[in-house]
């Protein structure tokens, strides 16, 4: 009898090879969708470390654009007190001057 289904030694091993390559192929490992570049633990690190010191340096910068600030108002507040002691004693100055020259003239007609 004639065997319908085409079982022979050669097509049952060539079945089997089959079967062993598919199961292989479904266990062997896909590639993976990746990102493009992960950041090292270094990295992340050193990137941390910049913006604080950036944040450091700016709040320096800050905390001296500060004291400058102040320094100059002080100056400033400084300049305008030495000028108005400076009128003061120009007005007194004058005043005195002008007391001496009233009591000139008052000695030469009196």
């Amino acid at each position: 009898m004639k065997d319908p289904l085409k079982t022979g030694f050669s097509e049952r091993l060539s079945a089997q090879a089959e079967a062993k390559r598919a199961l292989l192929a479904k266990l062997k490992p896909k590639p993976t969708v990746q990102a493009e570049a992960f950041e090292t633990r270094a990295e992340i690190r050193a990137r941390e470390l910049e913006a604080v010191r950036a944040a450091r340096a700016a709040a320096r910068e800050e905390a001296r654009l500060k004291a400058q600030e102040t320094i100059e108002a002080e100056l400033a507040l400084k300049r305008e007190l030495r000028k108005e002691r400076k009128a003061l004693t120009k007005a007194e100055q004058k005043a005195k001057r002008d007391a001496r020259y009233a009591a000139r003239k008052a000695r030469q007609r009196g």
